[in-house]
């Protein structure tokens, strides 16, 4: 194993925390000369709650998905990242990100957002990045912001 990263796999949800994750994958990419691969896992199981699900749902999300990550790809290309791709995937993000994407593309640091579930969701259901950090094949960094301190 190597000291630097090579292939940086970046967990994206669409929230504060996954938001302040890319920017710190920015730079930790561009100081690897690495690959950026961004991800959004839509969490199928949030459909199950819906009596009424069709197709037109899962759609919406993967549309709204590829509109948020391409802004991301974007981004990064702004930035000085020559190699950023994306991916969206149906399924646990928690179970996805680390025992399936981590794998199939051969990433050796995953970055992800910490949560923002307070503690008795935590309790019943774990985190994402609490599965991530559990589960993943390689190194994991949760980035925190400066709401999770107070």
């Amino acid at each position: 194993m190597g000291l630097q990263y090579q292939n940086i796999l970046v967990a994206i949800d669409g929230s504060k925390e996954a938001d302040w994750a890319f920017k710190k994958a920015v730079e930790i990419t561009k100081r690897n000369n690495a690959k950026m691969l961004l991800v959004h896992v839509i969490d199928t199981r949030s459909f199950a709650l819906i009596e009424a699900y069709d197709t037109v749902i899962g759609d919406r999300a993967e549309k709204l998905a590829k509109e948020m990550l391409e802004g991301y790809v974007n981004q990064a290309i702004e930035s000085g990242i020559s190699n950023v791709q994306y991916e969206i995937e149906f399924g646990s993000p928690k179970i996805k990100i680390p025992r399936d994407l981590a794998k199939k593309h051969h990433s050796d640091l995953i970055i992800c957002g910490a949560t923002g579930m307070n503690v008795v969701e935590r309790f019943f259901i774990g985190s994402v990045s609490e599965h991530i950090v559990r589960y993943s094949p390689c190194d994991v960094l949760v980035v925190r912001t400066e709401k999770d301190f107070s």
